[in-house]
């Protein structure tokens, strides 16, 4: 899965220690760049966290997968990303549009050549 947007905050660090050694993993939230943006929190375990470097503000492409598991009755769900991309273009921000997505301008004319009856 994958979505586009913008990071709109970055949470601490979460370290600690298991059974195979020491861990860490960190939180982002992302705004979707659709017409009604969606904040999606997601995160980044162990080396991903210091690869991709992830900045406040950042234009992302958020590759993940979703997992749910239970734990004493309650079910968690994880958002974990696998692969980031940089490269969003610009025309993918909100309120910008490519020339070739919108329809050609009407013209109206002045009203005195056509046909119709009003």
């Amino acid at each position: 899965m994958e979505l586009k947007g913008r990071i709109i905050h970055i949470l601490p660090i979460q370290t600690g220690e298991g059974k195979n050694g020491p861990w860490q993993k960190q939180d982002y939230v992302l705004e979707t760049l659709d017409t009604y943006p969606k904040k999606v929190c997601f995160n980044l375990w162990g080396d991903k966290v210091n690869q991709f470097a992830i900045k406040q503000d950042e234009m992302l492409t958020v590759h993940f997968d979703v997992e749910s598991r239970e734990f004493n009755g309650k079910w968690y769900t994880d958002v974990k990303a696998w692969r980031i991309d940089r490269n969003i273009d610009s025309a993918d921000a909100p309120g910008q549009a490519q020339a070739a997505d919108m329809p050609p301008p009407a013209d109206f004319g002045s009203g005195e050549d056509d046909d119709l009856p009003f």
